[in-house]
């Protein structure tokens, strides 16, 4: 019964599909014309399309309803832990940042008291070691961790395997250099490089941890297949937005949004309790830090800038200066993008060519070039009085610098003065941020030192983005937008001096308008930044600045992810094809390459001389009709093919076909061991040893291939095959002359199957339904 069971099979395999013709017929391309194009990039397709093979069929037959319980179960679990394991790096990172930030700014404060020179050669020395620590880790250990790690996330979930991007030690390597980079100053968040620290804990927890290093369970070894992978790192790359701005919702609208290629309902259910959790496990490490526990560590490193207390309400008359921020968000962001691809071409042309040596001095350079200006600017600035506080207001003036709040002493002569360029000069970003959204603060700034702010810190921006540390642009662009924002701000109020309109509420829609003309983003950047406000009622006008600044934006260029993503060399397909596939058909695609087919029955010899000539990763099986027609049987990796290699399992003396699956190599095969290491590429066909007795051998590829590829007729237009591709997320389409007949067409009411258990009115109600289709 299973002889037969096995050739039932095989026949409706030969219905479903038709004809190929031989590789020497020259009329197709081969299979892996993508995985050719990323080997040229250094990348790899990934796999998310499911290998129904023998091995695979076998192994879901065995299975039943308690297993697929504990399948979710153990998904679920995994979340949880993602969640805790993004939330205590987060932790982590925000402690060490800010201690760091808080003893270098109190160590210069008490040194300039006697000598500015020697609190300036201070301040400078910390920062320079502080980014030296980052960029030697980043150069020496962890090159993947450079840079924000969006693109390359991206890319990963849209089907590219990036070496090196997943790994522990660019795991470490992203902690350790944010807080270096971060710490000493430089002008760049942390707040991408938690993306990619969470989808590397998703990423590590789904293989069981490290081999290499020693740090692996065998119980955790749960998940084998890229697909349930890329969950995982979807949970993560949500995780690490929800602790990075503590904005659970913003986080997986985040993921939705920007990163993902692929998305369905039970995933968007763990994903949101990813980052629920997370959410919870920040609060809790913020109850502790208040208590004391944390060094310098207060409330301001885990970024939330409540302006609740702000302006209440709008008049009619405000829309237009702040259609005016959107305006220029969408232009200075637009700018922004260009700029960052200019001196990121010229880095690698140029400059990165020459080695780590260089990258270290470049990162140094540009940390010593941010200390002069963050140190010397304030000095040429003249200090202005402290404001009549009210009685029963909390603000201080003035504040000593490294202290929370705003009106920040800096070389003032006076006690009750304040430097108003160190306050957002000479302090961390987030505190600076919070100083330019505080409400209340009418005139705290000058236009003369917001501008100056402005220009500075946004050529710092552009030629700090692309060196080698972590590096994100979240905060820097907050910075940028609520400078520009306060300043159109302060003309306001000039302007209306009847209306109550308060200054920190246009510094953050600005800041909504630069992120919204630089990334644009809309959904997730609006939720986004509600949450780290606290403040609903900005919630319209959020949206309307984000869709001006987008809408002028797209004039110039795309997104920074996107352009980011080209320059890498990332091959991403984009959410729509372009315009010239609508006149191109899937044959006309394929080009003039031959097929390179296999056998049903292949020889060890031909096997091995076929993956050494080529890099494809997939190949079509070939079996013959009694007439001697061509019949595609499905489609062999790679990858399994490699494992038949290796295993010898299902070596054979015979040429024929096996037909009896007693005896046969399938049956000692388990699925789990065709699945390729996350963390690796896998065995290669130079790591297998081959007698001279082996190569004389055949090997029956029948139960290992996966008998239902997908495939699309030669006249398709390439437009419908890039939807498909992309939707599926699959890595091999076959393209087939016309089937020769039908048999049979399936509706939606064939898909509509119930249960054996349900009662009798619902199966009539949807034999109703049938007879209705």
């Amino acid at each position: 019964m299973l002889s037969n069971h096995f050739e039932n099979e095989m026949d409706m395999a030969r219905l479903a599909w038709s004809r190929l013709p031989h590789s020497e017929d020259g009329e197709l391309d081969g299979v892996g014309l993508l995985s050719t194009s990323s080997n040229r990039n250094g990348v790899e397709s990934l796999d998310y399309e499911v290998i129904e093979n023998y091995a695979y069929r076998e192994e879901q037959a065995q299975r039943g309803k308690f297993f697929v319980g504990y399948n979710v179960a153990v998904k679920w679990f995994f979340a949880l832990l993602i969640g805790i394991g993004t939330g205590l790096a987060a932790v982590f990172i925000n402690i060490s940042v800010e201690n760091f930030a808080g003893w270098k700014f109190a160590l210069t404060f008490n040194i300039i008291q006697k000598s500015y020179l020697a609190g300036f050669l201070m301040y400078i020395l910390i920062n320079l070691a502080l980014v030296f620590s980052s960029v030697y880790i980043i150069t020496h250990f962890a090159p993947a961790a450079a840079g924000s790690g969006i693109p390359e996330i991206k890319g990963y979930l849209n089907g590219i395997d990036i070496p090196g991007i997943l790994l522990f030690r660019t795991l470490i390597g992203k902690i350790f250099g944010s807080i270096g980079s971060v710490g000493g100053g430089l002008a760049l968040g942390k707040e991408g490089p938690l993306v990619h620290t969470g989808a590397c804990i998703a990423s590590l927890l789904g293989q069981g941890g490290s081999t290499k290093y020693h740090l692996s369970s065998r119980w955790l070894q749960f998940f084998k297949s890229d697909r349930d992978r890329r969950d995982l790192v979807t949970c993560g790359c949500a995780a690490g937005v929800a602790a990075a701005f503590r904005a659970p919702v913003g986080g997986v609208l985040f993921a939705l949004e920007e990163v993902t290629s692929w998305w369905r309902s039970q995933l968007m259910w763990r994903v949101f309790f990813t980052s629920a959790v997370v959410a919870v496990v920040v609060r809790v490490a913020m109850g502790w830090c208040k208590s004391g526990n944390c060094g310098h560590f207060g409330g301001g490193g885990f970024i939330i800038w409540d302006i609740s207390d702000g302006q209440e309400d709008y008049s009619f008359e405000e829309l237009l200066p702040m259609a005016v921020i959107g305006i220029i968000g969408g232009l200075l962001g637009a700018l922004f993008n260009q700029l960052t691809i200019y001196v990121t071409r010229w880095r690698r042309n140029y400059l990165h060519k020459k080695g780590n040596r260089v990258k270290i001095y470049e990162a140094c350079l540009i940390s010593v070039l941010t200390s002069v200006i963050s140190f010397g600017l304030p000095l040429l600035r003249n200090c202005s009085p402290c404001p009549d506080s009210d009685p029963g207001s909390e603000i201080e003036c003035p504040r000593a610098p490294g202290v929370d709040g705003n009106y920040v002493n800096f070389y003032c002569g006076k006690d009750k003065e304040y430097n108003d360029l160190a306050t957002i000069f000479f302090n961390t970003q987030d505190d600076a941020i919070r100083n330019l959204f505080s409400a209340k603060t009418i005139h705290e700034f000058s236009a003369k030192s917001l501008l100056t702010f402005l220009v500075m810190f946004y050529t710092l921006a552009v030629v700090t983005f692309g060196t080698a540390v972590p590096a994100g642009q979240f905060v820097p662009g907050i910075m940028i937008g609520s400078t520009y924002g306060r300043l159109v701000g302060i003309f306001t109020v000039n302007h209306y001096k009847k209306l109550n309109i308060d200054e920190g509420t246009y510094a953050l829609l600005g800041a909504a308008s630069f992120l919204g003309g630089s990334m644009r983003m809309t959904v997730s950047l609006c939720v986004i930044m509600v949450e780290i406000t606290n403040n609903l009622k900005l919630l319209p006008l959020i949206m309307l600045v984000l869709l001006i600044s987008k809408a002028v934006g797209d004039v110039f260029n795309e997104g920074l992810y996107d352009e980011q993503t080209r320059l890498r060399g990332i091959p991403l397909l984009e959410s729509r094809p372009k315009y010239v596939m609508r006149k191109m058909t899937a044959r006309e695609a394929c080009g003039n390459q031959k097929v390179l087919s296999l056998p049903r029955v292949v020889k060890v010899a031909d096997a091995v001389s076929i993956l050494r000539s080529n890099k494809h990763n997939g190949f079509p099986v070939v079996d013959h009709t009694r007439d001697g027609e061509p019949l595609v049987i499905g489609l062999m990796l790679r990858s399994h093919l490699l494992v038949l290699l290796q295993s010898k399992i299902g070596f054979q003396h015979s040429p024929l076909p096996s037909h009896s699956r007693s005896g046969s190599g399938a049956i000692r095969h388990n699925f789990s061991e065709f699945a390729k290491p996350v963390s690796s590429k896998g065995i290669s066909i130079d790591d297998i040893y081959l007698s001279s007795e082996d190569l004389e051998m055949y090997i029956d590829l029948a139960p290992f291939l996966n008998p239902s590829p997908y495939v699309v007729p030669e006249d398709m237009s390439l437009t419908k095959v890039y939807n498909l591709f992309r939707q599926l997320g699959l890595r091999h389409i076959f393209v087939v002359p016309r089937a020769s007949r039908v048999i049979g067409v399936i509706t939606r009411k064939d898909l509509l199957i119930e249960e054996e258990s349900e009662d009798s009115a619902t199966m009539e109600l949807q034999s109703t339904s049938r007879s209705a289709t």
